[in-house]
């Protein structure tokens, strides 16, 4: 059952958002990465890089979907707010604010496409599922330590 009943402009649609949006976290991650200092310097490094791997890898993924419906793939990016702000709570809270508009951008194709396309339907479960792991993360990582 292939595209049964789905809006094909309307999923290519938003999966081109969340292309846009995985290819701004590729841009803020990175930055992100280059913005730490301090004694926690290098785990914060590394797990900002590999979110900005993960984004890239995400953002191919949209790609191929989008042209497996015949779609084009947009050249756009998503919206990168500088805040000039590199503490590493504000950095977080933006990372987090990030990750939520994605998530509601898989949700949103979710709704698209649920009962009615098993590649595209799994596909959105998988990556909600990704996104709320790391907004949870993210959120973990805003807590103070026993508190």
């Amino acid at each position: 059952m292939a595209n049964t009943g789905i809006d094909q402009d309307a999923v290519i649609q938003v999966l081109n958002k969340i292309l846009e949006a995985e290819l701004a976290g590729v841009v803020r991650y990175t930055h992100y990465a280059l913005m730490v200092f301090g004694y926690n310097r290098i785990p914060i490094v590394s797990w900002m890089r590999a979110q900005a791997n993960e984004s890239l890898m995400h953002a191919n993924e949209a790609g191929e979907l989008i042209t497996h419906l015949g779609g084009h793939p947009s050249l756009g990016i998503g919206p990168l707010l500088e805040t000039h702000k590199h503490d590493i709570g504000d950095i977080l809270r933006e990372s987090l604010e990030h990750e939520t508009q994605a998530l509601a951008e898989y949700y949103r194709l979710l709704g698209l496409v649920e009962g009615r396309n098993v590649l595209l339907e799994e596909y959105a479960r998988r990556m909600c599922a990704l996104e709320e792991t790391h907004v949870g993360d993210v959120r973990k990582m805003l807590l103070k330590p026993g508190g």
